[in-house]
């Protein structure tokens, strides 16, 4: 096979035209072109007017002959090259008859998009493994997030943050991310996907998504196939204490009192597992504070971002609903950039705590809802959140939940009780008055929310020097996306569990510094940002627990 990159093509072509654009890019005749596959499709919007569609193709060629006489051809041309292998090689399989005693049977610890994948590969590898989730199946948690957005009623084990599929359930369900992949593991995640239902299409477009409904169903076949593999998946098991021994993991207590032996256990928390961490710390697991993010949700007719991004193209179906990726760095040294961005999405309420009000963004698969959203934040550092009041040495790893903690009761102060958010039009932010009346653009969050000044003096929804920095990013967003500073565009607060607040540090082998056997992995760890980063790193960390019970070596550890 043969590889073609940046084909160039109109976006409007013909349905026909990619075959001819190959035949004459390679100066072959079409007998010669056996078959050809897309692998990727992106585009590029840099002149509205002329939006062009970019392809990698794989070429099946008449015979090898050919195949090598071209690649000799075009041995100084980058953009025509072998086909990569892509396909996904197993560090090894148990035997047959495998049945390993339960302390030898790894335990995955949450089942988000990292512990999912850990325990497929764990599944697949045939060493039956066993999930531990606190919470509940997808389908039932869903009607417990559901009754938080419309009744205002909270389960803290049950809700955006806790249960099967984690917090990437409710989300855009991006599945594209920026990690070094030299091993094609993200392809192995989008196969995977595919085969539980997810449209082909995710293969090949450039950023690819599927949305919260789709993710159900997904996630339930993929549990299934754990499960017809000799894997368990255990719902309502909240961990609440890890059994160390010598510096050794060697098993888990539950709530109920029970506990399980193992010594491999995957730590594939979400990034608001605070109980859990805590109770980590406490137990002496070695982790550290770390940078992560703080802001808004914001909210633009989502026509209004699509002509700004597509001009006389926007609405066209192959495109589909505009996104974009802002950042400014602001005169007082913070950096403000756009986070996760839902078109045709809405706001949600993402706490998992009682009495705190926490922001996250959603979308369906048809992204046709009428707002775009996205979080507009700002980085800070472990120094900014310290809560000892020095100005040197080591920051407690706990101090960044105890510092989100704060600004999430804030908002439920604002907003006034009952999980409403507080709001504000970004012309009366930017201005520093107070918001009383919506204009054209209607907030999505739901239970609702209640209009207020986010900058309010001795009551401001963020720290000074975020409220600053987003003051001064959103008019300079608007040279970037003209009408991003609108008047009527919607602010709802806070957006303050963009990654995990600490890591829990690993080494080379993937395993804790501190205590061998426990795997910290995903999100909740700090090694992802992501359905697919999470995914990726749920591979790796199973390879590398799988490596550790066949006694083989894992391709991803470093010697």
């Amino acid at each position: 096979m043969l590889r073609i990159t940046e084909l160039r093509l109109p976006l409007n072509h013909a349905e026909d035209a990619l075959r001819p654009a190959v035949v004459a890019r390679l100066g072959i005749n079409d007998a010669q072109l056996l078959n050809i596959t897309v692998f990727k499709r992106s585009y590029d919007a840099r002149k509205k007017s002329a939006i062009v569609l970019i392809y990698t193709i794989d070429c099946e060629l008449a015979t090898h002959e050919l195949e090598a006489n071209l690649l000799q051809g075009f041995a100084s041309d980058p953009h025509v090259r072998p086909t990569p292998d892509t396909s996904y090689q197993f560090v090894g399989h148990a035997p047959v008859d495998f049945r390993a005693p339960d302390e030898l049977r790894p335990l995955v610890v949450g089942f988000g998009p990292c512990g999912i994948f850990a325990a497929l590969i764990l599944a697949q590898m045939g060493l039956r493994p066993i999930v531990l989730e606190r919470g509940k199946e997808v389908r039932e948690r869903t009607k417990d997030t559901w009754g938080l957005w419309r009744k205002s009623v909270l389960n803290p084990e049950s809700n955006v943050q806790f249960g099967e599929g984690g917090a990437g359930t409710f989300s855009d369900g991006k599945l594209w991310s920026q990690i070094s992949d030299p091993r094609h593991l993200t392809r192995k995640v989008l196969t995977e996907f595919v085969k539980s239902g997810a449209p082909e299409e995710i293969l090949y477009v450039s950023k690819p998504h599927i949305g919260t409904f789709r993710l159900v169903s997904m996630v339930e076949k993929i549990r299934a196939e754990i499960v017809a593999l000799g894997g368990e998946v255990r719902f309502e098991q909240h961990v609440t204490d890890v059994l160390i021994e010598n510096g050794h993991i060697r098993g888990v207590t539950l709530q109920s009192g029970e506990q399980l032996r193992a010594d491999h256990v995957v730590l594939a928390l979400g990034h608001s597992a605070r109980d859990t961490f805590t109770m980590l710390h406490e137990r002496g697991v070695y982790m550290e504070a770390k940078p992560f993010s703080i802001g808004y949700r914001i909210e633009h007719p989502q026509s209004l971002i699509d002509k700004a991004r597509f001009g006389p193209n926007a609405g066209n179906p192959i495109l589909g609903a505009a996104d974009y990726k802002l950042v400014h760095h602001a005169s007082n040294g913070r950096a403000v950039y756009s986070f996760c961005m839902c078109p045709g999405g809405t706001v949600v309420a993402a706490t998992s705590e009682p009495n705190r009000v926490v922001t996250n963004g959603m979308s369906q698969y048809s992204r046709n809802e009428r707002n775009a959203n996205a979080g507009i934040v700002v980085g800070i550092s472990p120094q900014d959140y310290r809560q000892d009041g020095q100005t040197e040495g080591p920051v407690s790893p706990l101090d960044g939940m105890a510092f989100q903690r704060f600004w999430e009761s804030r908002a439920y102060e604002l907003g006034g009780g009952d999980y409403i958010a507080p709001a504000q039009l970004v012309g009366d932010f930017i201005k520093g008055q107070r918001s009383k009346v919506l204009g054209n653009v209607e907030p999505s969050y739901k239970p609702g929310v209640h209009l207020a000044d986010l900058a309010q003096p001795g009551l401001g929804s963020l720290p000074d020097y975020a409220l600053a920095a987003i003051r001064e990013a959103l008019p300079a967003f608007d040279k970037q996306i003209k009408g991003f500073s609108m008047k009527d565009a919607v602010l709802t607060g806070v957006e303050t569990r963009t990654s995990s607040p600490l890591r829990i540090t690993r080494g080379r082998d993937y395993q804790s510094l501190n205590v061998q056997g426990l795997y910290p992995a995903g999100e909740g760890a700090g090694y992802a940002g992501g359905i697919m980063s999470a995914g990726v790193d749920g591979i790796e960390v199973a390879e590398a627990v799988g490596a550790s019970i066949l006694g083989v070596k894992a391709p991803g550890i470093k010697d």
